[in-house]
């Protein structure tokens, strides 16, 4: 019985320390900007590049804006991923991290937040 309380408690901790510990994120701009290109040309279903047109995914969408042209903000780019805006549907099935690592990628690459 004792030995059942110790591993219950050992595990009660473990838990509480695994449930603190922080989540681990792209921690600098060169691990966002990484991101962002991954959910742009893989991670995103279907991938932003079938429709976007972006020099640095070395993508020619024929359908939504060229990004390069329009260089949007990693405000508006994520808005529209979380949103959806005109034909394009919200991405649901992406985490926050990527939302704000592909807005962030976006922004960078077409030179919008310089």
């Amino acid at each position: 019985m004792r030995s059942t309380l110790l591993r219950s408690g050992a595990v009660l901790l473990a838990v509480s320390l695994l449930a603190a510990a922080p989540v681990a994120l792209a921690e600098t701009d060169d691990d966002k900007l990484a991101l962002g290109k991954q959910v742009f040309t893989e991670l995103a279903q279907p991938q932003c590049g079938l429709c976007h047109t972006l020099a640095d995914a070395g993508t020619e969408g024929g359908v939504g804006p060229i990004l390069d042209d329009l260089k949007p903000s990693a405000e508006v780019v994520a808005r529209a991923v979380e949103n959806g805006i005109g034909p394009m549907r919200p991405y649901t099935q992406l985490t926050a991290e990527e939302i704000e690592a592909v807005a962030f990628y976006v922004a960078s690459v077409t030179g919008a937040d310089q």
